[in-house]
C-alpha cells in the first residue's frame, strides 16, 4: 500500500501543539488532541469577537490593517481626540489627535494615517496626519462636513458626501488630497450623509447612508479618479454602517435600517458589480461604528448599540479564502 510519504514527498508532522502560522495545505497530526489537521480556506466569510478597545465611543474613524489598525476620535461622551493601535490581538493607547472631534474621516495606514473633517463643533475642516507616533496638522479640507466618508491613502486619500450645513442636510462634495493640499473635485450623484466607503483615490466606493429622498439609501457609486458612476445596489438600504476593502472587493456591514430593530448586523460583499448579503452578521448589532482592512481580513470596532451605551467590542472579519484550520474525521 502506499504510504503518504511517497505521494507527496513528505512525512505527515508529529506535533504538540498547532503551528502557529500553518500554510494553506499543510497537514499534521496534533499529539495533543490526538486529532490529524489541515490548513484549508474558508468557503462563506464569519465574524470572531475579538479584544475590546481601551476607550468605547461611536463615531470613530479607522485606517489600516486587521493586524496593523488604527482607530481614533470618536464620542464617548465627551467628544474624543483618542488614539489606539490594533496589533491583530489587542489595542494599546497612543498620542490623541491636535483637533477633538467624532464623525470623521480616516484613510491611511498605522504609520501613516489621515484624518480628516468631522464635528468639533462646529464642522470641520481640520486635516492630520500620523506617522506611527504623533499627530501633525495638515492643510485643512475646502468643506467642513461630518459625517462623511473616505478612501486612499495619506498621500493620495479621498473624501466625499457627508453634512455640510448644520442639521439633517447632505452633500455630494468630493475633495482629494494629495499628501498636502485638498482638491475639489467632481460630486457623488447622489448627495448623502452617514454613507460609507473604500478603495482608493483612483478607484473608490461610496454606498449606503441617508438621503433627502430615501432615508435608508441602497446607493453604490464608483469612483475612477475624476468622477461618479452608479454600481449595484445595496441588499438592504442603511445608514451609519461601516465598510472596507476596494472597489472589486468591498464589505459593508452594521448601520441602522429603520424600524423595527433600527440596529442591524448584516454584511453584504461587493464584486465590482454586485452586492451579495453574507450569512454571517456581526456578533455586535451596532451603527456609527469603525471599520478597516481588507475583505479577507477586516476589523469592525466601536458604535452605539443602544441608548446610553457605546461599546468597545471588536470583531475580526474573516472573509471567503482565508486560512483555517480543519480536522480530518475517519468514520
Amino acid at each position: 500500500m502506499a504510504e503518504y510519504k511517497g505521494i507527496k514527498g513528505f512525512k505527515v508532522q508529529y506535533l504538540s501543539a498547532d503551528p502557529s502560522n500553518p500554510i494553506i495545505g499543510q497537514t499534521w497530526y496534533n499529539s495533543t488532541s490526538k486529532d490529524l489537521k489541515y490548513t484549508g480556506v474558508t468557503t462563506a466569510g464569519s465574524w470572531a469577537t475579538g479584544n475590546n478597545m481601551n476607550t468605547g465611543r461611536q463615531d470613530v474613524a479607522g485606517a489600516g490593517t486587521q493586524t496593523a489598525g488604527l482607530a481614533f476620535g470618536g464620542f464617548i461622551p465627551p467628544i474624543s481626540n483618542v488614539t489606539e493601535e490594533y496589533d491583530g490581538t489587542s489595542w494599546t493607547n497612543s498620542n490623541p489627535l491636535n483637533t477633538v472631534r467624532y464623525a470623521l474621516g480616516g484613510a491611511g495606514t498605522q504609520t501613516a494615517g489621515l484624518a480628516f473633517g468631522g464635528d468639533t463643533p462646529p464642522f470641520s475642516t481640520a486635516t492630520e496626519e500620523y506617522d506611527g507616533n504623533s499627530w501633525t496638522n495638515s492643510n485643512p479640507m475646502n468643506i467642513g462636513r461630518v459625517f462623511l466618508a473616505a478612501a486612499g491613502t495619506q498621500t493620495a486619500a479621498l473624501g466625499f458626501g457627508g453634512d455640510d450645513i448644520p442639521g439633517d442636510a447632505t452633500s455630494s462634495a468630493t475633495e482629494e488630497y494629495d499628501g498636502n493640499s485638498w482638491t475639489t473635485s467632481n460630486g457623488l450623484n447622489d448627495g448623502r450623509r452617514a454613507l460609507s466607503g473604500c478603495g482608493t483615490q483612483t478607484a473608490g466606493l461610496a454606498f449606503g447612508g441617508k438621503t433627502v429622498a430615501s432615508l435608508y439609501s441602497t446607493a453604490t457609486e464608483e469612483y475612477d479618479g475624476n468622477s461618479w458612476t452608479t454600481g449595484g445596489s445595496l441588499g438592504t438600504g442603511r445608514y451609519s454602517g461601516a465598510g472596507f476593502g476596494t472597489q472589486t472587493a468591498g464589505v459593508y456591514f452594521a448601520g441602522n435600517d429603520g424600524p423595527p430593530a433600527f440596529l442591524t448586523g448584516e454584511t453584504e460583499e461587493y464584486d465590482g458589480t454586485s452586492w451579495t448579503t453574507s450569512p454571517a452578521s456581526l456578533n455586535t448589532t451596532r451603527f456609527v461604528l469603525g471599520g478597516l482592512g481588507t475583505q479577507p481580513a477586516g476589523l469592525a470596532f466601536g458604535g452605539y448599540v443602544g441608548s446610553p451605551t457605546r461599546t468597545a467590542a471588536t470583531e475580526e472579519w474573516n472573509g471567503a479564502g482565508s486560512p483555517t484550520t480543519k480536522t480530518i474525521t475517519v468514520s
